[in-house]
């Protein structure tokens, strides 16, 4: 038995719990997944030097647009070997592996469309940071875990300490109350959360607040005003009332590891990264956040339609 989308998208619970998208969810952006495949195939199949008409050769076994959705979110949400996911959708392990790295650029390019990927130039960052209203940001480094690479030096900047595990490091800004705003680029494990920062050169506009964890200690752009736990002291301890503002920072800074948790529901962002092609690594959190601003947009979306009709 092969899945379909023309039998879930009457049970959008069961669509929901497969891919991460309800029916309307997954519907709302069918269009500019249809209109990034169409960008594909226009690239792909009418170059000049291609031999083989469009259309000819075996027919494809997904060769439904919303089947083609369903099973690159399918992939991203559960991410099974690459063996379960043809199985799944009746075609090989090779045939599996040519779709999921095809597709996978396929709803990047149609999230880029949406406006839902994150902004990954450190030099654009202010400029968007400006267009937020309050201009209160959170920023995060958040881990994933890989392979274990052969390479010794390689062994040794990725091993993370904090994860006792071989990882890739993205530090994250997001806004208050809104989407991820800003990914960085994917380094290696053992790098700290503010180095990432420091070499990438962030620049906030004039009056920002930025929230910040203690992995972030003596991180202080220009013309922002931050705000971030007290760290206790060696041999020391925080007093009462000190332990009290921390806790009232972390009530307002665990919004970001909501944010972090949006993303990763995409477990391929969760488990152990097992694909060594290069970029795929960095590629696949992009397309993740993308999905979880996205599905964020959609539902505020909902909701303020639901205040104004109430």
């Amino acid at each position: 038995m092969k899945i379909h989308y023309a039998e879930l998208k009457n049970r959008s619970r069961l669509l929901q719990s497969l891919t991460g998208m309800s029916t309307t969810e997954f519907e709302a952006l069918l269009p500019s997944f249809s209109a990034a495949w169409e960008s594909f195939e226009e690239e792909t199949f009418e170059r000049e030097d291609r031999k083989r008409a469009r259309g000819a050769g075996r027919r494809a076994e997904l060769a439904v647009l919303e089947d083609k959705l369903l099973f690159i979110l399918f992939y991203f949400r559960q991410y099974p070997t690459q063996e379960v996911q043809g199985y799944l959708f009746g075609i090989g392990q090779p045939q599996a592996n040519e779709w999921i790295h095809r597709l996978t650029g396929v709803l990047n390019q149609a999230l880029g469309d949406e406006m839902q990927l994150p902004e990954r130039r450190p030099a654009k960052l202010k400029e968007v940071l400006a267009a937020c209203p309050d201009l209160t940001f959170l920023i995060d480094g958040t881990e994933r875990p890989i392979n274990r690479l052969k390479d010794k030096d390689d062994q040794k900047a990725y091993y993370s300490g904090k994860k006792k595990a071989h990882t890739v490091k993205n530090n994250i800004i997001t806004e208050h109350g809104g989407k991820v705003l800003y990914l960085s680029d994917t380094n290696e494990g053992k790098k700290h959360d503010k180095r990432i920062a420091d070499e990438e050169g962030y620049s906030f506009p004039p009056g920002s607040k930025l929230l910040q964890d203690t992995g972030f200690q003596g991180y202080r752009p220009d013309g922002v005003t931050i705000v971030q736990p007290k760290k206790k002291p060696r041999g020391g301890e925080l007093t009462p009332d000190e332990k009290i503002i921390n806790r009232a920072i972390s009530s307002l800074r665990v919004e970001v590891e909501h944010q972090i948790g949006g993303v990763k529901r995409c477990q391929i962002v969760v488990q152990k990264f097992r694909n060594r092609v290069e970029h795929f690594v960095d590629d696949v959190m992009e397309t993740a956040c993308g999905l979880h601003n996205f599905r964020l947009s959609h539902r505020q979306g909902k909701a303020t339609e639901s205040v104004a009709t109430a």
